[in-house]
């Protein structure tokens, strides 16, 4: 206790952190006073849209802190622009056009970063249309009602207000990168997750608080929580380091590195959270043949689909997840540019010819790692569900796993990661005793 006390100490000591960590607080404040604004013209009933949501839009609003069922000005959150971001990501990836843009370094990124926002302009706007879309059906549910003097003009506003909102919630995720601690759009995302901890957490209390047996019960649950969450720290920093040496360099008569062995980091889970993100988009598609209703199949496909504690659910889920993880790791990941990378700055692999026997001998340990990197992801994609199907309630099910505790953890893992970093240059001790807090971008860029 006395060493964490010095530690807030030292933290708070050194202005420059200081000043990010008010600047972090005071935008995501303003970000939060703004998923309670409701859009003009439309009333919600609260427990009604709570209850109403669920797949791919349960996610959505969980990323948006509830704001897309209470619909928020804030209602579509930072999603677009998350969308437009991994569009430019896999079109630097799959064109060479934008590699070459890519490695102009910071003019080819900041051209990067402007068709990212104009594209997320784009989406934007069709998503907007169709969160009106929503609205309408929402209002046939008595789930919410348009107020009748302001119908005519709802359509334009709400998408106009829609766009503004998420081009606002992006410049503040921007602002916190510049200005503030950590990831900013990153931060934005876990804050909407943790905003529903509070009631979730309290619910489930309320419902294994009478019964005096069922307490235990709830401590239980809480300790397997937080393995849960120590097992999630593990994958997220889990690595193969593969040795390297450097060769001896000699211009005129001064010697230049020589026989340093360094560490190349491989991460058991490169992919990150973008296959969980991919495998829930997938199984939302199912779910539409519960447009026809006349067809007993198609509701049966439907609900299946629809039920995270389905078994077949969660077999063709975790499939889905093992496949897309190694599809976007051999996207991401090029050994071939790490072997020419290596080659060029005179390094090598131990007992590994240089070049392309390189690049296969990365390639097959990176093969191998992925493996079980893919089923650790799927079974932390589908603990929800095996967690509600064993009496945890649906909304605190959640937090056991999937995209919102990846999420969590890895962000967290980050902003922890340059806080030390601040206290380490100042010659202040770190934040742990053994060894140095990793996030996901020491070893590799973070894909949220």
């Amino acid at each position: 206790m006395k060493k964490l006390t010095q530690t807030l100490k030292n933290i708070w000591s050194i202005e420059e952190l200081r000043s990010k960590i008010l600047v972090t607080l005071l935008l995501i404040f303003i970000y939060r006073v703004g998923t309670h604004i409701v859009l003009p013209g439309i009333r919600i009933n609260p427990a009604a849209a709570d209850a109403n949501q669920g797949g791919i839009l349960g996610m959505i609003d969980a990323f948006a802190g509830g704001a897309f069922n209470q619909a928020s000005i804030f209602a579509l959150g930072i999603m677009p622009y998350i969308s437009a971001s991994i569009f430019m990501q896999l079109m630097t990836v799959l064109v060479p056009s934008f590699q070459k843009l890519q490695k102009e370094g910071e003019s080819g990124r900041k051209k990067i970063n402007q068709w990212t926002r104009y594209l997320t302009v784009i989406v934007t706007l069709v998503q907007a249309s169709a969160y009106v879309g929503y609205l309408n059906q929402m209002t046939q549910q008595n789930i919410a009602s348009l107020v009748p003097a302001y119908q005519s003009y709802f359509y334009l506003s709400t998408v106009v207000l829609l766009t503004a909102g998420t081009l606002f919630v992006m410049w503040l995720g921007e602002k916190i990168t510049d200005k503030g601690l950590g990831n900013g759009t990153s931060i934005i995302i876990m804050v909407g997750i943790l905003a529903r901890l509070p009631q979730a957490f309290g619910q489930e209390f309320s419902a294994k608080s009478q019964p005096v047996g069922m307490l235990l019960v709830f401590i239980i649950e809480i300790a397997i929580l937080i393995a849960i969450i120590m097992g999630c720290i593990l994958l997220v920093q889990g690595t193969r380091k593969i040795p390297v040496n450097y060769a001896k360099q000699i211009v005129g008569n001064r010697q230049f590195g020589g026989g340093a062995r360094q560490f190349l980091p491989i991460k058991v889970n490169s992919a990150g959270v973008m296959p969980i993100i991919f495998a829930q988009a997938i199984m939302f598609l199912p779910t539409l043949f519960s447009f026809n209703k006349n067809s007993e199949t198609s509701q049966n496909i439907a609900g299946v689909f629809s039920d995270h504690t389905n078994i077949w659910y969660m077999v063709v889920y975790s499939t889905v997840v093992i496949g897309f993880t190694f599809l976007y790791t051999a996207l991401i990941f090029n050994p071939k540019q790490i072997a020419d990378n290596l080659k060029q700055n005179n390094g090598f692999v131990p007992g590994v010819k240089p070049g392309q026997p390189t690049a296969d001998y990365i390639g097959a340990i990176m093969d191998k790692i992925t493996l079980p990197g893919a089923i650790l992801l799927a079974l932390v994609g589908i603990l929800p569900g095996i967690a509600q199907l064993l009496g945890v309630s649906a909304n605190f099910s959640t937090f056991f796993g999937g995209t919102s505790l990846l999420i969590m953890v890895g962000v967290i893992l980050d902003t922890l990661q340059q806080i030390e970093t601040q206290l380490l240059m100042r010659q202040y001790d770190g934040l742990m005793k053994g060894g140095r807090i990793q996030g996901r971008q020491t070893v590799t860029q973070a894909s949220i």
